[in-house]
């Protein structure tokens, strides 16, 4: 099934997946996985109530007991699999994609989370073949809503945020379930109310379009910060005082002085194979031992966890914890982010001038070819480069990221679209673009 990806299940409703194959992934995941029980949470999504209804059904019919956490967001679901001990927990989402699609991200006993290699592959193979017996008993559905519990886990990174002025975009998503019991009713909040349709944008705040609405209500109210959250609050970015979008790898840098400096921890830290030169200066300055790894929670999960982590990010707007067993958090992330600049206003410094301090080099942003032959062109891409300079460095578990002396660039196919993705950053904006130029023309030949 083409819904089946390298992270989780997500596709278009109705076309990648159905509600048929629902009912059947819940019939066969109690005997895949070996649980009798599991945590159910979903998104606002228009389907998400019929995936919801036939996938409890499967999982009941095969006589699991399901707690449903009902509407939350995907952190919620990460938080309550860890803190009630849950074998395993499913959150009904397609994240940051458009209203048609939806999806299932899954996640074992302390919130590990199971990916294609982990799981999934079996799952896809499973409910392709005769299923198993019904139970002879039926499984229990049990409301279990930890809106509070989960809202008091997270008060504990509240801080005093007094004369800091916000705008807050929660983009119809799930975020608007908590965000203002967490900040009161100071900051101005756009698209609060939850809406599976998203009609002031799509829940996408990587898209540049979908910030818009955010950067002018940021200048329209002279806010010190904009905030915006995804569709099931997992991600989120920010924009400065001026509403110019700030990159999300970016912020891993900022989260360093809450961690390495005012807590004082010491340990590894880890960021991406697209994170900017820029962080890794930052935080090795602050004490940290940076480590880089692969795109996507099923690695970056797993990675922090493996070297213990104290924190780490990626430039999609994920951010993970060790203090949320690993996993990521967009409201912690967001409150730990605003105590920080709540300092920094305090200390006379804008938004701006605090990202200055780690936006040192020129930087693309990912940008997406939408290329065939994805190996030939990365191969391609190497041995261009290569053939005129020698690298400083080279990583291979995520595509190429290859470093030379003033630039380096990392190319990928995407675990999740048609696409394979480049960015490159050099100490000039001169070298970037000269960089970038070679970089169109061999990739062209593989359009």
């Amino acid at each position: 099934m083409s819904a089946f990806k390298a992270y989780d299940i997500r596709g278009v409703f109705g076309i990648d997946f159905n509600e048929a194959d629902t009912y059947r992934m819940g019939r066969v995941i109690p005997s895949l996985f070996k649980i009798d029980k599991i945590l159910i949470g979903r998104d606002c999504r228009v389907s998400s109530p019929l995936i919801h209804k036939n996938l409890i059904a499967g999982l009941t019919d095969a006589g699991a007991t399901v707690y449903d956490a009902g509407l939350c967001t995907t952190p919620l679901v990460y938080w309550g699999t860890a803190e009630y001990d849950f074998p395993l927990s499913i959150m009904i989402t397609a994240s940051h994609n458009p209203a048609n699609y939806n999806g299932l991200k899954v996640s074992r006993s302390g919130a590990i989370p199971v990916g294609y290699d982990t799981g999934l592959k079996d799952l896809e193979d499973l409910i392709k073949k005769d299923l198993p017996a019904l139970s002879a008993i039926k499984g229990q559905v049990i409301d279990f809503d930890q809106t509070k519990p989960y809202l008091k886990f997270q008060q504990q990174y509240l801080s005093d945020l007094k004369g800091l002025k916000l705008s807050i975009d929660c983009s119809n998503g799930m975020a608007g379930l908590y965000i203002r019991d967490l900040l009161g009713n100071d900051p101005v909040y756009l698209n609060e109310t939850p809406d599976g349709s998203f009609p002031a944008h799509e829940p996408n705040p990587l898209e540049m379009e979908n910030v818009h609405q955010l950067a002018e209500a940021v200048k329209a109210n002279q806010s010190d910060l904009g905030v915006i959250f995804d569709g099931d609050a997992d991600r989120v970015m920010f924009t400065d005082e001026k509403g110019n979008f700030i990159r999300p790898d970016l912020m891993i840098a900022l989260l360093g002085h809450y961690y390495l400096e005012e807590k004082g921890l010491k340990g590894a830290v880890l960021q991406d194979i697209r994170t900017s030169k820029g962080v890794s200066n930052y935080l090795t300055n602050l004490g940290a031992e940076m480590h880089m790894w692969r795109v996507g929670r099923a690695y970056a999960a797993l990675k922090l966890r493996d070297i213990n982590g104290i924190f780490g990010g990626e430039l999609a707007g994920h951010y993970y914890f060790r203090d949320f067993n690993f996993s990521d958090s967009a409201i912690m992330a967001c409150l730990i982010i605003l105590k920080l600049i709540k300092r920094f206003k305090d200390e006379g410094l804008t938004v701006s001038q605090v990202i200055s301090r780690i936006d040192t080099f020129a930087n693309s942003g990912e940008i997406n070819y939408k290329i065939e032959k994805k190996t030939e062109a990365m191969n391609a891409l190497r041995d261009h480069f290569n053939a005129t300079e020698t690298p400083t460095a080279f990583h291979d578990f995520d595509g190429f990221r290859i470093e030379y002396q003033n630039w380096w660039f990392n190319v990928r196919p995407s675990n999740t679209e048609p696409y394979l993705r480049l960015i490159a950053e050099a100490d000039s904006k001169e070298l970037l673009e000269k960089k970038l130029a070679e970089a169109e023309i061999v990739l062209n030949r593989y359009k």
